[in-house]
């Protein structure tokens, strides 16, 4: 139910005070009786109001609050909240009616902690040209870049924290996502001054990691929930999880089966089924100690290095969409894929 306080000419100060209170968030807009905003009344308006002894609700309404138009997506509703520093905005039609209030209590519900960390500073040599003046998690796909998609399900999931890996014409990632505000998160950059692999940079962070984190390459789309695939590592109470997929393999020959000499049995291309690295892992902070400094150092290094150390390693199913665009027919079919995005 949508709490608002309906001004008429019996409206008193006590409703005024009552409808802020049970709102809960602070404040409470004002509305007319056909649903107009006419304003919103804080419960600072409130104290001031007590404090000097008045009483008119017409001397401390906000006639002029700033209002969100109907149909602002989350993300832009987040983006705007922060950068005019308010907790709290009234939604209205395009005939000023009021239609819902969006506070950053509602937004932020969901946010995690939990760092997310995207490796984009590979060359992406397998693409040829397409990657000679742009790095390869900023080719279009569409009117966005690939690292702008990934960005945003981080933050459909609550990933608001991210570290983003950075090498090759780092540049031109760091000029247009900047600090990250622009998109509803905070980005840190790790700066790699050589190339560190898929795992390498995360010797590169600074800061304390005290809970699970994601990473991610830089060049994957995916419609994966980040957040089950975090539920799934702390329930098991994993040091690392593998994001898989399954993959299916046709073989262009015959196998042949033999022994000592004799042929025993003969398979007209069989195909293969097995798991593979989707490319996205969760961590625990026990990992980065298993990080060489300043050194090359890959994810399959790092999984390996695990098991050696018996940590527990498992994996988590990725059942929905997912496609690496490494490859330039990867890369045609996710343009394809998202062609109405």
């Amino acid at each position: 139910m949508l709490f608002k306080l309906i001004l008429t000419k019996d409206t008193s100060f006590e409703d005024a005070l009552k409808a802020v209170d049970v709102y809960g968030y602070g404040f409470a807009p004002v509305v007319d009786v056909e649903d107009r905003l006419v304003g919103i009344i804080t419960d600072g308006d409130i104290r001031r109001a007590v404090l000097d002894g008045k009483r008119d609700l017409e001397s401390i309404i906000n006639r002029k609050p700033y209002s969100l138009p109907e149909g602002i997506s989350q993300k832009k509703a987040f983006q705007t909240l922060r950068s005019i520093k308010r907790r709290q905005a009234p939604v209205v039609d395009k005939n000023n009616r009021l239609v819902d209030v969006i506070t950053l209590d509602d937004i932020d519900f969901n946010a995690k902690p939990n760092a997310a960390v995207i490796m984009a500073g590979g060359l992406g040599t397998r693409l040829g040209d397409l990657t000679k003046t742009t790095p390869k998690p900023m080719l279009p796909i569409g009117k966005k870049p690939v690292l702008e998609y990934i960005v945003e399900a981080l933050f459909r999931n609550g990933f608001t924290n991210l570290m983003i890996s950075v090498n090759y014409k780092s540049e031109i990632i760091k000029d247009y996502f900047k600090d990250g505000s622009d998109f509803g998160v905070e980005i840190e950059y790790l700066e790699e001054t050589k190339r560190l692999g898929t795992a390498g940079s995360l010797g590169l962070i600074t800061r304390e990691m005290d809970a699970p984190f994601l990473v991610m390459n830089g060049d994957i789309l995916t419609s994966l929930n980040f957040g089950d695939l975090l539920r799934h590592h702390v329930a098991t109470n994993a040091a690392l999880t593998v994001c898989s997929r399954e993959f299916n393999y046709q073989l262009q020959y015959g196998i042949i089966e033999q022994q000592e000499g004799r042929v025993v049995d003969f398979k007209e291309k069989p195909s293969l089924d097995f798991q593979i690295s989707a490319g996205i892992y969760a961590l625990s902070p026990e990992i980065i100690s298993l990080i060489p400094e300043d050194t090359f150092y890959d994810m399959t290094t790092a999984i390996s290095d695990a098991c050696k150390n018996n940590l527990h390693v498992t994996t988590f199913p990725l059942d929905g969409y997912w496609i690496d665009i490494g490859q330039k027919q990867d890369y045609d079919n996710a343009i394809n894929d998202y062609a109405t995005e």
